[in-house]
């Protein structure tokens, strides 16, 4: 493989599978929590947790999203090219997701709890916890079969 396709495999890996485990331990962890923090705080709270996951997770967000477009013009010969444009879909869904989703949800939540739009955040974001594990499962494909022969 050569040398820019290993490094632009290497670094799609590595965002996706980073934002894989943030989403999945603030899907199982992160956002049920939520409920148990007080009223009386509730909006500091939501206000100290945005902006500290904010600059963690946009800049991965915004490579991948580079990365991604990236593996549709050039991409190693182990990825076919329905997989890049796969890919490249779940990607735009997770950020139209993020945008008119999760983030207005954020906004609600930032005025106080709100027992109905926690109830829809958890449930709505499975659609970037179920989107970042599949992105991150083809990548690991195209991984594999980069680096296992294909006939030893």
């Amino acid at each position: 493989m050569p040398a820019n396709h290993a490094a632009l495999l290497l670094a799609s890996l590595g965002t996706t599978w980073f934002l894989t485990g943030l989403i999945w331990t603030i899907q199982v962890d992160g956002y049920p929590l939520f409920a148990s923090v007080g009223r009386e705080v509730f909006a500091a709270f939501e206000a100290d947790h945005t902006s500290r996951i904010t600059p963690l997770v946009g800049p991965v967000m915004g490579a991948e999203l580079l990365l991604a477009i990236t593996l549709l013009f050039d991409r190693p010969t182990a990825m076919p090219i329905w997989l890049a444009w796969v890919g490249a879909a779940i990607v735009g869904v997770i950020w139209l997701s993020t945008a008119f989703v999760q983030v207005p949800l954020h906004d609600r939540l930032g005025r106080g709890f709100d027992a109905d739009a926690h109830r829809s955040l958890v449930a709505t974001n499975w659609i970037r916890t179920i989107g970042w594990t599949v992105r991150a499962g083809g990548l690991t494909w195209v991984a594999w079969r980069s680096l296992v022969p294909a006939n030893p």
